[in-house]
């Protein structure tokens, strides 16, 4: 039986703001959302080293850093205008979309 897909309050290309662990702190862009394990990829947080053989695109081989995937529930929408993390609401337009907007300076994060 497949499971359900969950939703994520963060989207790709997000400034986000980790809030727990050992990257507590930290600022950076959304480059990845996995929504089935419910984990997110930010640039520049959870680098991790890997140990790659050489291949035709790498001759070298090698140690490569990379970001790997951290629970989406460590961390939260970066907020520009109240230069914190903020908790977001979503805001129903006239055209009937949907935005997501700072809970508490009302900002939209959607364009």
């Amino acid at each position: 039986m497949a499971e359900p897909k969950s939703k994520i309050h963060v989207k790709k290309g997000d400034l986000v703001m980790v809030i727990t662990g050992k990257n507590a702190g930290k600022k950076g862009k959304v480059l990845e959302v996995i929504p089935k394990k419910n984990r997110v990829v930010v640039e520049g947080v959870n680098i991790v080293k890997r140990h790659t053989r050489p291949t035709q695109k790498m001759p070298q081989g090698g140690i490569v850093e990379k970001e790997a995937p951290i629970a989406s529930s460590n961390v939260m929408i970066f907020c520009s205008k109240c230069n914190s993390p903020r908790r977001i609401n979503k805001q129903i337009l006239a055209n009937n979309k949907k935005i997501r907007v700072c809970n508490k300076c009302g900002e939209a994060f959607d364009k």
